[in-house]
């Protein structure tokens, strides 16, 4: 669009709570403004309790095209939709809806998203037990992604002992063929000593947040060849990944994650396929 928005421009976002911290606006403009879309891509902050006016609402404007969804959105939205796709279903969580006609249709590009990394190494997987910090959207999308894998066994640990048991169902019920088992968070420790790879799925850690879902003696019991993988993509890295790195360990954050799913979402609205390098400089540029 040249950096010109006009009357017939059209709409995309990304809707969260909060959503300031958000680099999806920036890759999302550079690769529309190098195609020449006459889009524009902005934050929508909703919280919680506002959702469904939301999901409504933007159905009522008729340039608004799609959108996507972070934290605390990607379950509570499911039900709002009209259509969800066998991905988005499989996962049980939406992050890229696209209007189509008068109807919102949801997909998941996070599974996607999160292997692109992890399959350009030389791992075996078979031999990798995973454990997941944290029971949201983004753990559900990371779970599929671990059995894609072929990771041997699948730990999920959270602080709340009924959402657990409400995740475990959940997935349980969508996909069957693995071996998921959910724990309290004082299960870190001992589950840490055999794991593969630990991910970060929680917001700890954030711009706002200087903590870390596990500390430096915890990050300690890890073996040698373990990952470390931090969703979060802000700040750069994260006190997470830094004591992985001090640790010696392999450290993935959350950056390629966001460029990959993305560049998946905006196909998915544009129909046609994106420049992906183009979204990567942007993001790297702007990070410094």
């Amino acid at each position: 669009m040249g950096g010109s928005i006009l009357g017939t421009t059209k709409i995309l976002g990304v809707m969260g709570f909060p959503v300031s911290h958000s680099l999806s606006p920036v890759m999302h403009n550079a690769a529309i403004a190098s195609m020449g879309f006459d889009y524009v891509y902005v934050p929508f902050p909703i919280p919680v309790e506002d959702l469904p006016a939301a999901i409504a609402g933007l159905k009522a404007i008729q340039s608004v095209q799609g959108f996507n969804l972070t934290i605390p959105h990607k379950v509570e939205v499911i039900p709002l939709l009209d259509e969800v796709l066998p991905i988005a279903k499989a996962v049980g969580a939406v992050n890229t809806v696209k209007r189509v006609g008068d109807r919102w249709v949801g997909t998941n590009t996070d599974v996607a998203g999160f292997l692109s990394p992890l399959k350009q190494l030389n791992c075996d997987w078979g031999n990798s037990p995973a454990v997941i910090l944290g029971s949201g959207g983004a753990a559900k999308a990371v779970v599929a992604a671990c059995l894609e894998l072929g990771c041997p066994v699948i730990h999920v640990v959270g602080r709340d002992s009924k959402k657990m048991k409400k995740f475990h169902g959940a997935m349980t019920s969508q996909l069957h063929d693995y071996n998921l088992r959910v724990h309290p968070w004082t299960s870190i420790p001992h589950l840490l000593e055999v794991a593969g790879i630990v991910i970060n799925a929680t917001p700890i850690g954030m711009a706002s947040d200087p903590n870390t879902p596990i500390s430096e003696a915890e990050m300690d019991l890890l073996p040698d060849q373990a990952i470390a993988y931090d969703l979060i993509y802000t700040p750069r890295p994260t006190k997470f990944l830094q004591i992985a790195a001090a640790r010696g360990l392999k450290a993935i954050d959350g950056l390629e994650m966001l460029i990959n799913q993305g560049a998946i979402g905006l196909e998915f609205w544009l129909d046609q396929p994106v420049p992906i390098e183009i979204m990567r400089q942007a993001l790297i540029t702007h990070l410094g």
